[in-house]
């Protein structure tokens, strides 16, 4: 599929720049009907055995005793108490989480989570995501981007790159890349070894466009929706190849090194404390490392095909999602009640009582997001399929980048039969 997202038009709708940037981070909790939230960055979804633990151990003693992931590949602990803001800072510094407090919010970075692992891809983005977050946090520039500022690190098979990021980065042959501008149809080519540079120069020409402008807005498409302002005099552009945007599916991921990835779902990408630990003890068998993914989920890689097959079944014993053919598998939930005040349903409840009675899957069915409310916290992109909750039960419609969706509105136990319909579209 082309990378191209839901349509958001510039002008009254642009969100204020002049307001404070009001996105939690792990030192900016943030006020939930259940407690305080701190949202971990983790640039390209990585993450460190050792790490894990540490979160795994920060939830279990501060918060709820869960971690729940984010559509852009970070983690989050919710049910803090008040205050304990200093403590978590200090524990996260101590694993390695928080380079720099100044900083700490702006290293929203998204790389393919499968990059290095199944041979498919260009180039392991896995280096770029390092390469680019020790840049942001080394310049003193970047602490102005806002918290919505994304960077997308995708290694040619068209995962990341359909993520609606400010800066995308697409790995070609050749030890070339494309470099994509907000929604752009077109892209600059450059060379790999100066993509990270390329992509922080187009992220801090987009603060001198604020400036100079004055312009009020958190991102590339709100000021200069088709690159073209943040597009260098003379740069030949090249248009956008049609990508794949293969997402990872669930079960073991064969390497052509005699490697495997593993790669588990997490029902609605909350999970506890000891189904994280069981994830870090996986990672530690592998390559020592965890990958956070946009859509869920986590990926270990470099098991022997052994280990993957002893760890696809522990994991599914814990209640993690090893299955592709299951109708867990890509579906998302915000948190609903009684965690959100402007939720209209337990969101969460609802769904899990859609999924439970659900078949499996012939094929892969399309993502499918339940919302509380119209803000749709955490949706997917590309098309997907849209739950709403409303005060009389759902409304169900496939969203597509490129047409207005038509709902169908549902009771509530109508709408577990309106959404398998809705994700088996074509």
């Amino acid at each position: 599929m082309s990378p191209t997202p839901d349509p958001v038009a510039p002008g009254p709708g642009v969100p204020d720049r002049a307001r404070e940037d009001a996105c939690p981070g792990a030192l900016r909790l943030h006020t939930a009907d259940d407690g305080a939230l701190a949202r971990v960055r983790l640039p390209g979804g990585l993450l460190t055995s050792r790490q894990v633990l540490a979160l795994a151990a920060a939830a279990e003693e501060l918060g709820d005793g869960h971690l729940e992931t984010t559509s852009r590949g970070n983690v989050q602990l919710r049910g803090l108490p008040e205050g304990c803001g200093a403590e978590l800072g200090g524990r996260l510094r101590a694993a390695g989480l928080l380079p720099s407090d100044r900083h700490e919010r702006i290293r929203n970075i998204v790389a393919s989570p499968l990059a290095g692992i199944d041979g498919n891809g260009h180039a392991d983005v896995t280096t770029w995501a390092r390469e680019l977050d020790a840049a942001l946090c080394a310049a003193e520039w970047s602490t102005a981007l806002s918290g919505r500022f994304l960077f997308a690190l995708d290694d040619g098979r068209g995962d990341v790159a359909g993520l609606d990021a400010d800066v995308t980065l697409i790995a070609t042959p050749a030890d070339r890349a494309l470099l994509r501008l907000g929604r752009a149809t077109t892209a600059l080519r450059v060379p790999a070894v100066r993509a990270v540079a390329e992509a922080l120069r187009a992220a801090q020409d987009f603060l001198t466009l604020l400036r100079e402008t004055g312009a009020q807005a958190w991102r590339i498409r709100e000021a200069d929706p088709d690159g073209a302002r943040l597009t260098p005099p003379g740069s030949p552009a090249v248009a956008l190849p049609v990508l794949s945007g293969a997402l990872p599916q669930a079960g073991p991921v064969a390497g052509p090194d005699g490697r495997h990835g593993l790669s588990a779902g997490l029902p609605f990408g909350r999970a506890g404390v000891a189904q994280w630990r069981l994830l870090a003890e996986a990672a530690a068998d592998g390559a020592g490392e965890l990958r956070v993914t946009p859509w869920r989920g986590a990926v270990v890689p470099g098991l022997t095909p052994e280990l993957a097959r002893t760890w696809t079944g522990r994991l599914t014993a814990a209640g993690l999602g090893l299955d592709p053919h299951s109708p867990w598998e890509l579906a998302m939930a915000c948190t609903g009640t009684p965690g959100c005040a402007k939720s209209l349903a337990d969101v969460r409840g609802d769904a899990a009582r859609a999924l439970a009675g659900a078949d499996p899957a012939a094929g892969r069915l399309l993502p499918v997001h339940w919302s509380g409310c119209e803000r749709r916290c955490g949706h997917p992109a590309g098309t997907w399929v849209d739950a709403l909750a409303t005060p009389d039960g759902y409304r169900v419609a496939v969203r597509r980048p490129d047409a207005a969706p038509t709902y169908q509105a549902t009771t509530t136990q109508q709408m577990a039969d309106a959404v398998a319909r809705a994700r088996r579209t074509k």
